[in-house]
């Protein structure tokens, strides 16, 4: 529908004619069609994917203003008739940008493959056969076929309904899962009353349904309320340091460019001259490569992650998932084996009842919301024809009832049943069955139930309760009928520990990340595996005692908890928010569709790739199987990546930063420029080759065992004890150069540019590493990288390449005392870094 015939209120419509409208059939659109359509109402998606275009990519590379700058000083240079300096000039700003292309555009469209294996898809019709299709091609007129735990992909009008029930909680904040039915309504109907459509973002509850897409992208209720709010994924702390690190080195830069521009004109040296030293002196200072190199870590990190079965949706989400200090999950089938088995299904006498089994087995068989381990459990025991029994209606599953109930009939009789956590159920039955055709007060029994209860909870047992109530001839339920009902009996699970799950903890626990499990199971089945597992801190904490503690109170008492018990989906919430205040990086792993607010409060949204789409959907990172071995693999890859970014942010506060400071010393007491604008350009394009092969380098296990965050004071601290170090052997080779080749300005240029770009690149073997750099195997592109650099700087003199860039052969004593002046440096650097992070904690 164009926007014209959004005024229309698809809802009170009949649905013959909104097919009509959108010329589309029941059996929906051909594939041919579809495509059409595609075209004309754009992706199904709120705000446009950021595309990895290759000429788009290649122009955001001439986008920062250094570079700009610098076309504009080639430019003035051809305008001024200085034709070497303009082509060479621009030379280095092609090969340098064709470089950072070359890199950004492999880290893209490897990242865009990685993302496939993750997409959220929906089951359509087309051509008249059920397919699955990304929700980003849904198109209006495409029909839609719904299953619990689905999200819904566009706003729709219901075609057909099965006992479908939605959660609109991001919506319409209503809580409880409203029932969808097919019919037209009035066209003033409000948006929480409309009950034959569905909205995009909400999810599918329990039930089946048809339904018909009306609107997609941000032509739906949900695209409206985002397009007001504009919303964006908070920055990670990852993005923040990065943002810091930027401003603080372009205010060093912007200050120091000023001056040193104002000085050389002060001392009457050429104006253009001056003005392309400080241009160039900025290029060095500048990280330029600092997005290639990010985008490049990340996405090699993300690739190294997807061998491990953990594929990352959010890029920026790899260095929180290294800085994780602690991580929340439930407990089945992250610490469990996750596939119940149903231990025992008894009476209150404690005896094995069948129809305790059948009673629990009819509302597992016919109940349509998730497919969920508990009523896999149930019906592999179940031995009864369930087909004979016909159901006539169902209340479905939510986390404020915890309790399911169902209504069937059998020869002309009506019953309905209920199963659900043992508390809930209680609060609904009046009466116990003690024996067949015999009940009781509920209130002369509860005690004994209670008391059963605790005794398998504290065996490690999950209890639900089952109960019943006779309803005559009626043929529809509603959850305010849930009360005077029959409690029946018990349904005992167990859900054995993972093998090697207290091993997979402790290498967490090596890590540094701390293990806290949140649960809806009641606090004696929490104690229970807490100690099975070896959690060393055994103290829980229930929903209901949560309820009453302050915010203040809960920060105070929550990094003292290990297990959290009983908790509603909204406490999940509360809990993440609380530890997050006191100072961690949380992870949080859920694969639920009450877990979809938790993974939007965590710093890291961890989900399995079997999880119900709203929960995918919500998180940062997908983990093929759901296991903490995997887990632990992507914090191992998140850490490397982090190190392996830091380490170039060492490196351009290091060596470039010093070299650029000790040239902008030089130039205001040597009568000439130390190096030509074209000389500096060329160093740190030769300079930037090591650094563009960080990614692949090792890391030393030091680095892996702990979590490390960005740091500012850190980098700070790095940049003036090791500028300062480089810019003291940079001043002793001007003193050398200026002794052994007095008066001779071009050698003296060519010796600086070797001993720069040589002692530059050497260093990176050094601070890549905590260790001493002989103990430190690097990566072999990285090593191999840094040897090619030195080589072509060596040669470059001798060849005619060097002859435009105003280079020299030098004699052989003046190369051997270089290289004697580059060893001390190497030598300077190591003891300082061993002293410097004695001294200094990261």
């Amino acid at each position: 529908m164009t926007n014209s015939d959004k005024k229309l209120a698809f809802w009170s419509i009949p649905a013959s004619k909104v097919l009509q409208e959108l010329q589309t059939t029941t059996e929906g659109l051909k594939g041919s069609e579809s495509s059409e359509r595609l075209k004309i109402y754009g992706a199904n998606i709120l705000k446009p994917k950021k595309r990895s275009d290759a000429l788009k990519i290649l122009l955001s590379q001439f986008k920062s203003p250094v570079t700009l700058l610098l076309l504009f000083a080639a430019g003035l240079s051809f305008f001024l008739q200085e034709s070497t300096n303009t082509i060479i000039i621009v030379t280095i700003i092609v090969i340098s940008s064709l470089l950072g292309f070359w890199q950004e555009k492999g880290s893209a469209d490897a990242f865009e493959k990685l993302l496939s294996a993750v997409q959220i898809r929906a089951a359509v019709l087309r051509d008249g056969k059920k397919t699955e299709v990304p929700v980003e091609e849904i198109v209006p007129g495409d029909i839609i076929i719904l299953s619990a735990g689905d999200m819904i992909p566009a706003d729709c009008l219901i075609l057909e309904s099965n006992d479908l029930f939605v959660s609109e909680a991001t919506l319409t904040g209503e809580s409880y899962p409203v029932e969808k039915s097919v019919g037209a309504l009035k066209a003033e109907s409000p948006l929480a009353k409309r009950i034959n459509s569905l909205w995009m973002g909400t999810s599918v509850v329990s039930g089946s349904g048809k339904a018909l897409a009306v609107f997609t992208g941000k032509e739906t209720e949900f695209g409206k309320i985002s397009e007001t709010l504009r919303l964006r994924p908070p920055r990670t702390e990852f993005e923040e340091g990065v943002s810091r690190f930027g401003y603080f080195l372009m205010e060093v830069t912007m200050l120091m460019v000023v001056a040193i521009f104002a000085i050389n004109v002060y001392l009457q040296r050429p104006v253009l001259d001056s003005f392309l030293f400080s241009l160039a002196l900025a290029v060095g200072l500048t990280p330029q490569l600092l997005p290639a190199i990010i985008s490049v870590n990340l996405s090699h990190g993300a690739r190294e992650m997807a061998q491990n079965k953990v594929i990352v949706k959010r890029l920026a989400s790899i260095e929180n998932l290294g800085s994780m200090s602690l991580l929340c999950s439930d407990k089945t089938g992250t610490l469990t084996e996750g596939e119940l088995q149903l231990h025992s299904f008894q009476d209150l006498k404690g005896d094995q009842n069948e129809k305790v089994l059948l009673y629990a087995s009819l509302n597992a068989y016919y109940q349509k919301g998730f497919e969920n381990p508990i009523d896999r459990a149930i019906l592999s025991q179940n031995k009864v024809d369930l087909a004979q029994y016909e159901k006539l209606g169902e209340i479905p599953y939510d986390f404020i009832r915890k309790r399911l109930s169902i209504l069937v009939s059998k020869s002309g009789t009506n019953l309905m049943i209920t199963k659900g956590a043992l508390s809930n159920i209680l609060n609904v039955c009046s009466l116990a069955e003690i024996e067949p055709g015999k009940t009781v007060e509920i209130l002369e029994i509860k005690e004994q139930i209670e008391q059963q209860f605790k005794e398998f909870s504290e065996k490690g047992f999950r209890t639900l309760g089952v109960a019943y109530r006779e309803m005559g001839q009626q043929k529809t339920i509603k959850k305010e009928q849930e009360t005077g009902m029959t409690f029946l009996g018990f349904l005992f699970f167990f859900d054995p520990p993972k093998p090697g799950i207290s091993k997979t903890i402790q290498s967490m626990e090596q890590l540094g990340i701390s293990l806290k499990i949140i649960t809806g199971d009641n606090k004696f089945v929490a104690a229970s595996i807490s100690r099975e597992i070896g959690l060393k801190n055994s103290k829980v904490i229930t929903g209901s005692e949560l309820d009453k503690m302050s915010s203040e109170a809960l920060i105070a008492q929550v990094n003292d908890t290990d297990f959290f018990a009983e908790i509603e989906p909204n406490q999940k919430e509360r809990i993440i928010l609380a530890l997050k205040k006191s100072g961690k990086v949380v992870g949080y792993m859920g694969d639920g569709i009450n877990d979809a607010s938790a993974l939007h409060a965590a710093d890291v949204g961890i989900s399995v790739d079997s999880a119900a789409d709203v929960a995918k959907d919500a998180a940062d990172i997908v983990l093929m199987e759901k296991s903490l071995d995997a887990l632990v693999e992507g914090v191992k890859g998140g850490r490397k990546t982090f190190a392996n970014t830091l380490k170039y942010v060492f490196m351009a506060t290091s060596a470039n930063f010093g070299n650029m400071f000790s040239m902008a010393g030089a130039s205001l007491f040597l009568p000439f420029l130390p190096l030509l604008p074209t000389q500096i350009l060329l160093t740190n394009l030769l300079t930037d080759f090591p650094e563009m092969t960080i990614a692949t380098d090792t890391v030393d296990r030091e680095l892996v065992e702990k979590p490390h965050r960005w740091d500012m004071g850190f980098i700070r601290k790095f940049m003036i004890v090791f500028g300062i170090t480089s810019s003291v052997f940079d001043y002793l080779t001007f003193g050398v150069l200026l002794l052994l080749l007095p008066g001779r300005i071009e050698e003296f240029r060519t010796g600086w540019f070797i001993e720069s770009v040589i002692s530059a690149s050497m260093i990176v073997l050094v601070i890549r590493s905590r260790k001493p750099f002989f103990k430190s195997k690097p990566g072999k592109y990285l090593l191999a990288a840094t040897l090619l650099i030195g080589g072509i700087t060596l040669c470059l003199p001798l060849t005619p390449l060097g002859v435009p860039f105003g280079f020299k052969p030098l004699p052989i004593s003046v190369i051997l005392i270089l290289g004697i002046i580059v060893g001390l440096y190497i030598l300077t650097a190591e003891i300082i870094k061993n002293i410097f992070y004695k001294r200094v904690k990261f």
